[in-house]
């Protein structure tokens, strides 16, 4: 198959259904909760204050290729959670084979779900029982933490315990009793360094229900730089359920079920909702900065206009992601689906051996399933044919799990 063009400096994205965290070997229940249904409504700006505007363009990388995203098949990652075990993986999309595990909280009891890969490479985690990790996917950028002389790092599916693990750059605790959504922003591009700097990382979490939380976290150190709280979301047990950002770096996320989709701009931090047309469960932004929400049916938000389209018949509900192409590949009963992004119509259908949720695409165009066990399919979307990948332990992520969905919106331009 041939490789996808790519541009910046990068690694290697987003889904999943009904039933956040299954029930594993920890004891961890599955989700029975009902879809929200939540009342519409936005925002209404004060005096002085400029309406929110939105930028469907696609910026310019303009960034020369080096390191993630540059080709290099050594260095393009999918970091899957192990929501039971309370560790993510990180595999390498060409080989199929797994370079590292962490637990991405003190106790290792966080169970993680959402992952977030960065224009670096680098991954961040939303732990559902509260809390927010950094780990560095280089071991170069991993530094003497433990004490002990030398790199102590995993470099496969044997996990090292919390604080002897080098190669985790932050944990930053959060008091909630759901927290879900994770998106990295683009940062700025150094091109002396051929490096992302200045890099956020967006999260979501909740408390009392109907009201949500959604704060930025600096990339490099994992302190909190801005919390906003909102008001008049679906009251669910979840909060928010997936998130997004687009070419601006501005925050989307979306309710499980029929209930908001949330807008937040990076700079002013001044927010919107608008009701949901149908239920959702994962969701992403395509390239030409539609926003979807993926469940048994597919919605495309038009950021400009304001306005919903559906998919009807998509079949499970399940993550989505968009190939810079206009096809966006969603989980379906029985394997995955492509959808035309303009026309909305189905074109075409694949099986797998087992329903998938989580949906990433990989930097050389392969579309990634993820199932809720110990499974990950990488899928040739030209032929069918699938490699499999096992030994995950309670998988389950839908979020932009190798980047790919950050380097497709684009980045800031000026």
């Amino acid at each position: 198959m041939l490789a996808m063009g790519t541009t910046g400096c990068y690694a290697g994205a987003s889904g999943a259904s009904a039933t956040d965290g299954a029930t594993g070997s920890s004891g961890i229940p599955q989700s029975t909760e009902p879809a929200p249904t939540g009342t519409g409504g936005s925002t209404t700006l004060g005096e002085g204050e400029e309406p929110l505007k939105f930028d469907l363009a696609m910026p310019d990388f303009g960034a020369p290729a080096c390191g993630m995203g540059s080709g290099d098949p050594d260095f393009s990652y999918i970091w899957i959670a192990n929501s039971t075990q309370g560790t993510i993986s990180k595999v390498e999309t060409v080989t199929l084979s797994e370079r590292g595990r962490y637990i991405v909280r003190p106790d290792a009891a966080g169970n993680p779900s959402r992952t977030s890969v960065n224009l670096a490479g680098d991954v961040a985690v939303a732990n559902r029982y509260g809390g927010l990790t950094k780990v560095y996917a280089n071991p170069e950028r991993c530094g003497d933490s433990n004490g002990t002389p030398g790199m102590q790092t995993a470099s496969n599916a044997e996990f090292l315990p919390w604080g002897e693990e080098e190669c985790i750059a932050w944990y930053t605790p959060m008091n909630y009793m759901s927290q879900r959504p994770v998106a990295w922003t683009q940062g700025s591009f150094n091109p002396g360094a051929c490096r992302w700097e200045d890099q956020k990382v967006w999260t979501s979490g909740m408390n009392t229900p109907g009201t949500v939380d959604i704060i930025r976290v600096d990339g490099d150190t994992g302190a909190i730089e801005a919390t906003v709280t909102i008001g008049g979301v679906g009251a669910d047990s979840y909060g928010l359920y997936g998130g997004a950002v687009d070419a601006k770096g501005n925050f989307w996320a979306s309710q499980l079920g029929i209930g908001k989709l949330v807008f937040v701009d990076y700079q002013t931090l001044e927010f919107k909702l608008w009701d949901m047309v149908a239920g959702g469960y994962g969701m992403t932004v395509d390239s030409k900065g539609y926003v979807w929400t993926c469940a048994a049916s597919v919605s495309r938000f038009d950021p400009m206009t304001e306005t919903w389209k559906e998919v009807g018949g998509a079949g499970e509900s399940g993550g989505c992601m968009e190939d810079g192409n206009g096809t966006l590949y969603k989980s379906n009963t029985g394997g995955i689906v492509a959808i035309d992004t303009e026309t909305l119509e189905i074109k075409q259908s694949f099986k797998l051996p087992q329903h998938v949720h989580g949906i990433s695409v990989d930097f050389f165009g392969y579309v990634w399933g993820v199932s809720m066990g110990s499974a990950a399919y990488r899928l040739d979307v030209s032929d069918g044919q699938f490699e499999t990948f096992t030994g995950l332990v309670g998988a389950y992520t839908y979020s932009d799990m190798t980047g790919f969905a950050l380097s497709n919106v684009g980045s800031p331009s000026g």
